[in-house]
């Protein structure tokens, strides 16, 4: 198993963004684009689909268990690699140390700061990147801002102000606010933490078929700005389903999903969330929700 901190090598390897998946041309774009596309640059980031991923730490190659607590294969750093932009992070207190876990702790975790600086890492390295983190909060704000502090976080961070307009993605990328951070439990201040339910609401997340797949509301309001659609498959015991993921991720049920929000939502899908990324077909999903 590599740990968390070696597969941060990957990502400033020659040629390590074409390693992988559809998402690989996002890392690799001329230095003009926005997120790997020029088209993107002068839209909202609230007209904007980003991929993203569920539990996007409790990867197999980092401890957690197939069919049990993990839901990817691989973790933050390859999937920063591959083109996911969106990671959904579980974050608890233990022992004064923030760590990412899906469930109990000791079935697994990663350290936070380890996520964080491959994140860091990433978008020092890219400078026409945009990065969102919706926090599952355990911990509190405050230890949460301060591992972001601790590995510069902090700095390449988007403050959204309440009723405002969002900007482009190219101004945040000329601003250098290329971070947005938002927890479900928590919130401002300081004012570079947003919480979720003030700025977006999603759709369910308990599937057990993909005939179930909609877009009605689950949490937050839905005249927010920004929708999450959640698009996983648990069984009866709320664990990841992986054996069915490249079915439940295929270009036609997760476009048909997602696609289903401008229907039945009027909304635009910012942030699409899946399990097991590298099966199906996330990226190009993303790429059609966006008109590329």
């Amino acid at each position: 198993m590599r740990s968390v901190v070696a597969i941060a090598a990957l990502i400033t390897l020659p040629g390590c963004a074409g390693s992988e998946g559809p998402g690989r041309d996002s890392v690799a774009a001329p230095g003009t684009a926005c997120n790997g596309h020029d088209a993107l640059c002068e839209r909202p980031f609230d007209q904007i689909s980003f991929p993203g991923t569920h539990n996007s730490m409790a990867a197999e190659e980092d401890g957690f268990g197939r069919g049990a607590n993990a839901n990817q294969v691989r973790g933050v750093g390859p999937q920063l690699v591959a083109g996911v932009r969106v990671f959904l992070l579980d974050v608890y207190e233990e022992g004064g140390e923030r760590l990412l876990c899906h469930g109990p702790c000791v079935l697994g975790s990663v350290p936070h700061l380890d996520v964080l600086q491959i994140v860091a890492d990433f978008l020092n390295a890219h400078e026409r990147q945009v990065v969102i983190f919706v926090y599952q909060d355990a911990a509190a704000v405050g230890d949460i801002v301060a591992d972001l502090e601790t590995t510069g976080l902090t700095d390449l961070a988007y403050a959204h102000p309440a009723d405002a307009q969002w900007p482009t993605l190219g101004e945040m990328i000329e601003a250098d606010e290329r971070l947005v951070v938002t927890l479900e439990s928590g919130g401002p201040p300081p004012d570079v933490v947003h919480h979720l339910w003030d700025v977006a609401w999603d759709t369910p997340y308990s599937w057990t078929s993909p005939d179930d797949f909609d877009c009605s509301h689950n949490r937050g309001d839905p005249a927010n700005d920004l929708l999450q659609v959640n698009h996983w498959l648990s069984n009866d015991l709320g664990l990841p389903r992986a054996d069915e993921a490249a079915q439940t991720n295929s270009f036609d049920v997760l476009h048909g999903h997602a696609s289903g929000c401008l229907d039945e939502a009027d909304d635009h899908p910012n942030f699409v969330v899946v399990d097991y990324y590298e099966q199906g077909d996330l990226f190009a999903v993303v790429d059609a929700l966006n008109g590329l």
